[in-house]
């Protein structure tokens, strides 16, 4: 009995084996023709910015830049060859330190390796969305050995197959998930760009101020020396008894107060050094060592040129186009959460060889299976889709408000480098005007007062006005290298919308 049986099984698996490569074409059949039925994925939906930018710049451009024409607007821009100026920009400034320095403060910096994990982590999520269009498989195995019942054979089972699933993507919510995923791996590729743009501004602005500040300690190292000077000069009149004793204490106050000066400002320069050091991970000594060659000497840089078209400088700036992209993967994920509260139709399947010992009698063969084709119909949930399809409505406008928002932001922060570039140009010649006449006016009155023709007190006064004229130089000079950094910053510092490559590659890894 137990033999008829066994040989009854094995007929019925060699006749399944038989039909196992009908039943896998018209599998196949009813995937094709189930796929056939799901619609593209719904569009992303986007809104518009609140209002687009003006059709050109209200503050004036810089001189290299005026190339308008007769009637107030500018030839085509060419934004290719203005970002690749600003991409060499800092090699204009003929600063070796200042480059070193924004080389390794860009590979130090905690903000550039934040953005590097986040285009990981953007690029895993896209993988995750695109996998969710297609079908899942796994391979499974097995081994058993059983004994039902006392009166039953040692029973031994060994299984090796495929599984298969597929949730056909209807009404586009899969989709939808893939595009937004594959947006924010776009902004976040631009956000890592962005970071290096903001790592070198920061670090141009801090080698500035340290240039500016011992420019302006050797002014005060020269003033303490001259008070100094005369306060030996009017000690030793005093002995004489050609001077007052008062004239006396007065310029031992002044040198006094002159060391007291070049006090702080050397604290200040030592302040600037240590702030290098943590933005650009370099050891005190080192950096001291990089820095020495150009001590005093304020960076030089090339000026900028600057579309007319502020649409043009806009589309260089990575800031706008992560918000541009923020706001398009928003209207994914409105598509998407629309799309849950339709049905959702999932295919399974199955594969697996079979091999079975039962009381010294082996059997084996296929086992398979399509479907089952199972429907999901959402009826009653509390209302948590149509929740979660407003909250996706609300990210979608508050999306749109940051776009508007930074698109005016943009626009503000070129407005303002340009005026503070027309600025410090039409204070510059007055400055250096102002800083010679005072010297000269300084000159005179220490050689009257050495002659005994000027009292201590013009003289002091005369240094005042000559000090606080070199001091005004210098950081007129100082702010418009600033205006310089923040006009390149402004204007994307030479990311390009070709840098926001569409299949996510980005920075090297590791």
């Amino acid at each position: 009995m137990e033999t008829r049986m066994t040989d009854h099984s094995l007929r019925r698996r060699r006749h399944a084996l038989a039909l196992g490569p009908l039943a896998g074409a018209l599998s196949a059949l009813m995937v094709v023709g189930c796929a056939s039925l799901a619609p593209a994925s719904a569009p992303v939906t986007t809104a518009a910015p609140a209002a687009p930018p003006a059709a050109q710049w209200q503050a004036p451009l810089p001189a290299a830049a005026r190339t308008a024409t007769s009637v107030g607007v500018a030839p085509s821009p060419q934004p290719t060859d203005r970002t690749a100026e600003l991409k060499r920009w800092w090699l204009q400034f003929n600063d070796t330190p200042l480059a070193l320095l924004i080389d390794a403060a860009q590979a130090a910096s905690p903000s550039v390796a934040a953005a590097r994990s986040r285009i990981e982590q953007a690029r895993a999520a896209r993988v995750a969305g695109g996998a969710a269009l297609g079908p899942t498989a796994d391979a499974r195995a097995g081994l058993a050995r059983y004994r039902v019942d006392l009166a039953t054979p040692l029973l031994t089972s060994a299984t090796v197959g495929l599984q298969a699933a597929w949730e056909l993507d209807l009404f586009g919510a899969n989709a939808a998930g893939r595009d937004a995923a594959q947006a924010r791996l776009e902004g976040a590729q631009a956000g890592w760009h962005d970071a290096r743009i903001s790592v070198a501004a920061e670090t141009a602005s801090a080698y500035l101020a340290l240039r500016a500040c011992e420019a302006q300690l050797a002014q005060t190292t020269l003033d303490a020396a001259s008070r100094a000077e005369i306060s030996r000069l009017t000690g030793l009149a005093t002995d004489a008894g050609f001077q007052a004793p008062a004239a006396a204490a007065l310029a031992r106050a002044s040198a006094a107060q002159g060391n007291a000066s070049l006090t702080q400002q050397r604290a200040q320069c030592d302040l600037a050094v240590k702030a290098l050091v943590a933005l650009a991970a370099v050891p005190e000594p080192a950096l001291r060592e990089l820095l020495r060659p150009g001590t005093q000497r304020l960076p030089e840089p090339a000026q900028l040129s600057v579309a007319q078209v502020p649409a043009a400088v806009l589309a260089q700036r990575p800031d706008l186009f992560i918000a541009e992209r923020e706001l398009a993967a928003a209207g994914a994920d409105l598509t998407q959460a629309r799309a849950q509260r339709y049905p959702r139709i999932a295919l399974a399947g199955s594969i697996t060889p079979t091999r079975l010992d039962i009381g010294g009698v082996s059997a084996s063969g296929t086992v398979w299976s399509v479907g089952p084709v199972t429907v999901t119909l959402p009826i009653f949930d509390g209302g948590v889709r149509r929740a979660n399809a407003q909250a996706a409505q609300a990210r979608l406008d508050a999306a749109a408000s940051r776009y508007a928002s930074s698109l005016r932001t943009a626009v503000r922060e070129v407005e303002e480098a340009l005026v503070g570039l027309q600025s410090t140009a039409a204070r510059g010649e007055d400055a250096v005007i102002a800083a010679d006449g005072f010297e000269r006016s300084y000159r005179a009155v220490e050689a009257r007062y050495k002659g005994g023709l000027a009292s201590l007190f013009e003289l002091e006064d005369a240094r005042r006005s000559a000090v606080a004229a070199q001091s005004a130089l210098i950081e007129l000079r100082r702010e418009r290298v600033a205006a310089w950094i923040t006009l390149y910053r402004a204007l994307g510092g030479g990311w390009g919308a070709t840098d926001a490559v569409a299949d996510g590659s980005g920075p090297p890894r590791g």
